[in-house]
């Protein structure tokens, strides 16, 4: 009974567990497969005749000649086609008095076999013939019946011929570790900082005092703004000629010349006689990936701050427990679950963002991350095969990370 039940169950979830394969598991099905063949942006379209039909010498009395014209265009300028045949109805009141000798004839159906076509050919099938005056009263005659074109061609998405070229370029180019170096960079620096930030935000917010609801509300903005709108904001706060924060800083005599905060790859300086150089637009695009993503680890870390008991909290007081040992004792051990989580999503999705990066720099001054090179790679260089070949790293790496984290992350106490 018991193993009736649950094949039963098995049965009755599995709709539901084949569209989640499908919906998850295709798409990455799909970015795999293009990344072990050579893609191009051109080849999302397979190989295919083009033919466009019209008729030639302006007829205008019943008995006059006309030419009925198929301009034909092989549409991949790498591939050829094969077996190419082309048919189509003559139009109604269209007598043929001639016609290419790759033609024939039955009736009114014609049927041309072209053979094989080269890469970029073009040629054209003519039918010379009278016209009646059906054909001359007809709008457009010889779109009556649409022509048909066959023929086997090689698509390179669909065939069997894998390489791994796209990945032997990817990582053999020097830029792909500065790359990957730089996302790393990135995504550590910009989920800590939303954590720390909504840390300290729930810290603040869990006392009560007037106003504390609408301040709640306040520091929502930043996550429930539109991301081109805040990003924006921020580009033209920081505008080297008409920014805010420049006109602020050199009026106070901070700074002599300004500063561009998202176009200047890095500031100089020396620290014990060591040159040194600080990113200075990779960190304010990190500013602002804190700034914008720390109210959802702050709601997160603050309802879970409201429901640890308080009777811990008056005890260590009487105890005489600073502010900061209640923190470090009593809070952070009992927020430990809900961080790891909130740093493992924010991590993955920081690690994947590309809208910020692109409205701020466009990958520019030392800020170019995986998922923008993904992009570059794909629609700036038409390489779609080296995009999705870039896109399985970016999988891999995440697949890796969320695996050790999972195992290695502290649990909260009592867990």
């Amino acid at each position: 009974m018991q193993r009736r039940e649950m094949w039963l169950a098995y049965l009755m979830l599995a709709p539901t567990f084949a569209i989640i394969l499908i919906i998850v598991a295709g798409p990455l099905l799909a970015n795999f497969w293009i990344s072990v063949k050579p893609v191009q942006l051109a080849d999302l379209r397979p190989p295919t005749v083009l033919v466009n039909e019209r008729v030639r010498g302006r007829p205008k009395a019943p008995g006059d000649e006309a030419r009925l014209e198929y301009r034909l265009r092989n549409s991949s300028q790498d591939e050829e086609i094969r077996d190419v045949t082309l048919s189509d109805v003559v139009p109604e009141g269209f007598t043929v008095i001639s016609h290419s000798e790759s033609c024939s004839l039955n009736g009114a159906k014609m049927t041309c076999d072209l053979g094989t076509v080269a890469p970029g050919w073009r040629g054209d099938v003519k039918l010379v013939g009278t016209v009646s005056e059906a054909f001359l009263a007809a709008h457009r005659p010889e779109r009556a019946s649409e022509p048909v074109i066959t023929g086997e061609a090689n698509n390179v998405l669909t065939n069997f011929d894998f390489t791994f070229e796209n990945f032997s370029r990817i990582f053999s180019a020097d830029e792909f570790w500065s790359v990957l170096r730089i996302t790393f960079y990135y995504t550590i620096f910009g989920t800590g900082g939303a954590l720390v930030l909504g840390l300290f935000a729930a810290q603040l917010l869990n006392t009560s005092f007037p106003g504390r609801g609408v301040l709640r509300g306040l520091f929502l903005f930043p996550y429930v703004s539109p991301v081109i709108a805040v990003a924006f904001t921020w580009v033209v706060l920081f505008d080297p000629f008409s920014g805010t924060l420049n006109a602020l800083l050199t009026k106070m005599g901070v700074v002599t010349d300004p500063i561009n905060f998202f176009g200047q790859r890095a500031i100089e300086f020396s620290f014990l006689g060591i040159p040194m150089e600080f990113p200075l637009a990779l960190t304010t695009v990190i500013a602002f990936e804190a700034w914008r993503y720390f109210p959802l680890s702050f709601l997160f870390i603050l309802a879970r701050m409201q429901s640890i008991n308080t009777d811990m909290y008056e005890a260590a007081e009487m105890d005489g427990a600073t502010p900061l040992q209640q923190f470090w004792y009593l809070s952070l051990p009992q927020l430990m679950g809900i961080l790891s989580v909130l740093f493992l999503l924010r991590f993955i999705w920081t690690f994947n963002k590309f809208d910020d990066i692109f409205l701020l720099t466009g990958g520019n001054a030392g800020t170019r991350t995986l998922t923008v090179d993904v992009y570059e790679q794909g629609f700036a260089l038409s390489n779609l095969g080296a995009g999705a070949a870039v896109a399985v790293v970016v999988f891999v790496v995440l697949v890796t990370f969320a695996t050790l984290f999972i195992r290695f992350s502290p649990k909260e106490e009592g867990l």
